[in-house]
């Protein structure tokens, strides 16, 4: 009997490590980013049809509602995606483009270009994501004045990307008045995981 008592009180005492799980993908609650600490802020799915292409958090320092907040909060993010199928590094690269293309003005375009050309060569570069590989978008305040960094299966790949501005253009694919997915948008932002 006291054996089970503190087993039941060891359990009861552990941290859980899954806050959300989306698809069959579990995200933990709590993410080392950098030197920052973040929590994650909402999940959810990018699907097109009954195409499931990946599962994706978003890790903040505290939490938020409103993609405003998203954007001018302070301190470490991440992006966290895990693919649910294999994906070629130009399909993430013209998804990106054109993501940020919808969610921006030309004028706004414009000096944001070359950073753009040049992570997306970087992704191309990558090659071919295979399916249950996490990819992370980091924004590392303390890096350099603050850079984006990629991560595909825990390797750094390519340059980091330096300028607030290029992370809050890569946040709005997701979270922009044109957001990728409308319910995608709404997970992040805290709403059910579907």
């Amino acid at each position: 009997m006291n054996k089970l008592l503190a087993i039941l009180l060891l359990a009861l005492s552990l941290p859980a490590f899954a806050a959300l799980e989306v698809g069959d993908v579990k995200f933990d609650d709590k993410a080392k980013v950098g030197a920052g600490d973040t929590v994650i802020n909402g999940a959810g799915m990018r699907k097109v049809l009954f195409i499931k292409g990946y599962a994706m958090a978003l890790y903040l320092p505290q939490k938020a509602a409103a993609t405003t907040e998203v954007l001018a909060m302070k301190g470490a993010k991440r992006i966290r995606m895990v693919l649910l199928r294999d994906a070629s590094g130009e399909t993430f690269a013209g998804a990106l483009a054109s993501g940020i293309q919808k969610n921006h003005s030309e004028q706004e375009i414009v000096p944001l270009n070359a950073r753009i050309e040049a992570f997306k060569a970087t992704m191309i570069a990558a090659g071919a994501v295979t399916k249950g590989t996490a990819v992370h978008l980091d924004w590392l305040p303390d890096v350099g004045g603050g850079v984006t960094r990629l991560t595909i299966g825990g390797e750094k790949k390519g340059e980091d990307v330096a300028g607030e501005d290029f992370y809050r253009a890569l946040l709005k694919i997701w979270l922009g008045d044109q957001p990728i997915q409308d319910d995608l948008k709404q997970n992040l932002l805290g709403k059910t995981a579907s």
